[in-house]
C-alpha cells in the first residue's frame, strides 16, 4: 500500500539559499519591507493528495504547472521524525511569494506523494532530480538550505505543535521547471523510493 500522510501536510517557501537570493531585493518592497523572520508556511489540503501512479488533472484553465520537488519530514510520536518521503508539490504558476495563495496550490491533486518512507539519513546530505518525459529537468542538494530540517522544526515548533502524523516539506529549489498535460514527472533521489505521477487533462 503507497504511503498518504495520516496529519496535516505543510509547505515552506524561500527555504533554499538560491530561491531566497533571487527574491532577495523584492523582500525590501511593501508592504513587508524586510525578509521575513520565521519560515514562510503554507498547508497542503487533503484534497491534493496523490498517490505515486496516480494521474494528476490539470483544469483547461491552467495550461501548465510548476513543478516543486521536495523532501517531506514526516513526525511521529514525541515529535521524533518518523521518516521522510518524496514530494512534488505542484502549483499554478505565480508571483506571490509571501501569501502563498490557496487558489493556486490547493487544486485537487496538486501534491504528489511518494510511495514509502525512507527511515533515517541525514537532510543536509539528501539530493534529488526530476525528469520530465525521462529528460532531466531539474535537481535540488539539500546542503543549501536556509534554515536546514532541524533547524526548521525547532523554528516551526516555536509557533506551533507537529504533531504525529504531520509532514513538514523542506522547501523547493530555484528554477522549478514547468509541465503540461500528457507528460510524466518522475522525482528520483538516493535511498528513496521514485515518486512518478503523469498529468492529464481534465475532461470537461
Amino acid at each position: 500500500m503507497s504511503f498518504l500522510p495520516t496529519g496535516t501536510v505543510y509547505g515552506v517557501l524561500l527555504n533554499f539559499r538560491a530561491e531566497f537570493g533571487a527574491l532577495a531585493p523584492r523582500m525590501h518592497e511593501p508592504p513587508y519591507k524586510a525578509p521575513p523572520k520565521a519560515p514562510v508556511l503554507y498547508v497542503k489540503t487533503a484534497n491534493t493528495w496523490t498517490p505515486s501512479g496516480g494521474a494528476i488533472a490539470l483544469p483547461a484553465r491552467v495550461p501548465e504547472v510548476e513543478v516543486g520537488a521536495t523532501i517531506g519530514m514526516v513526525f511521529g510520536e514525541a515529535g521524533r521524525v518518523a521518516g521522510y518521503v518524496l514530494m512534488n508539490d505542484l502549483s499554478v504558476p505565480h508571483a506571490s511569494f509571501f501569501r502563498p495563495p490557496v487558489k493556486f496550490k490547493c487544486l485537487d491533486g496538486f501534491l504528489g506523494i511518494g510511495p514509502a518512507l525512507r527511515e533515517g539519513g541525514d537532510p543536509g546530505g539528501f539530493s534529488l532530480e526530476v525528469h520530465i518525459d525521462g529528460e532531466l529537468r531539474h535537481a535540488a542538494d539539500f546542503s543549501q538550505l536556509v534554515r536546514s530540517a532541524a533547524q526548521l522544526r525547532a523554528d516551526v515548533g516555536e509557533f506551533m505543535t507537529l504533531r504525529p502524523g504531520d509532514v513538514l516539506m523542506l522547501g523547493c529549489n530555484a528554477g522549478r521547471p514547468l509541465a503540461k498535460a500528457g507528460q510524466r514527472i518522475e522525482i528520483t533521489a538516493p535511498g528513496f523510493e521514485p515518486l512518478a505521477n503523469t498529468l492529464v487533462q481534465e475532461a470537461a
